[in-house]
């Protein structure tokens, strides 16, 4: 068997003395996507940005296709970076700037690309996300649902082998929600990519994820495929699955 593309090992973070993960193990393997759920404020989102180095923990190790990457500099933690991309929960674009400078944003910083290359990547980008044609458009001028997309377009410029997605449906009608939902799985099969979301939204997790993974005080309190959640008798899983979980 392969080995992880990341792995957590024993991994600790608190915030003001208050344990958020305490003693997080979890393996994510070649080309799976993986889908973390949780109650609100229990480390989803710390655990993405644990991930691409924003934030560093207390204990533990974070394995990068092999590589730990908690005693990174910063400096060092840029060459782990390029291999991932993030859509952040609200999208983060320059509304400053247009939506293929946005996409161009990170190949500009990271690559020698010419602006003829750049702006060919910029198409082939808006292309993979379902919205050619609006390069020139700004950011403001989006719905929601396509600012998700252009988002994506800017996670994927620099051809990440590992996508990160914090709360990708969360203020999205059910019509959005369902084109993000089909659009994290065609990246996937397109792409090849390793992904990792965090969502609380049950519905999402079951038609995206090839494992889910449910994140209790600190740790895993169990991970499996779909089907295995879908008929797990652990009661945190049915509270959770009811929304009745705190």
């Amino acid at each position: 068997m392969s080995d992880p593309v990341i792995e957590f090992r024993q991994v600790h973070k608190s915030f003001n003395h208050i344990p958020v993960l305490a003693g997080m193990d979890l393996a994510i393997w070649p080309a799976e996507t993986v889908t973390i759920i949780g109650g609100s404020g229990i480390g989803k989102s710390v655990t993405l940005k644990l991930i691409v180095g924003l934030l560093k923990p207390e204990a533990g190790q974070i394995l990068v296709e092999g590589e730990d990457v908690v005693p990174l500099t910063e400096d060092q933690f840029t060459r782990v970076r390029k291999k991932i991309g993030m859509v952040f929960q609200g999208s983060a674009l320059f509304d400053s700037m247009s939506v293929g400078e946005n996409i161009a944003y990170p190949l500009r910083e990271h690559t020698s690309m010419s602006e003829e290359e750049i702006g060919q990547r910029i198409r082939e980008t808006l292309r993979l996300v379902g919205l050619e044609g609006i390069e020139d458009k700004d950011p403001t001028e989006l719905s929601g649902g396509m600012r998700k997309r252009v988002a994506l377009a800017r996670a994927i410029a620099l051809a990440p082998r590992i996508i990160l997605y914090d709360e990708p449906t969360t203020g999205l009608d059910p019509t959005n929600t369902e084109k993000i939902n089909e659009l994290i799985v065609d990246m996937d099969e397109k792409l090849g990519v390793t992904s990792v979301v965090v969502t609380h939204d049950m519905r999402s997790a079951f038609k995206i994820s090839d494992r889910i993974a449910l994140l209790y005080q600190g740790k895993i309190a169990i991970a499996g495929t779909p089907g295995e959640i879908e008929s797990s008798d652990l009661p945190l899983v049915r509270q959770f699955i009811a929304g009745t979980m705190g």
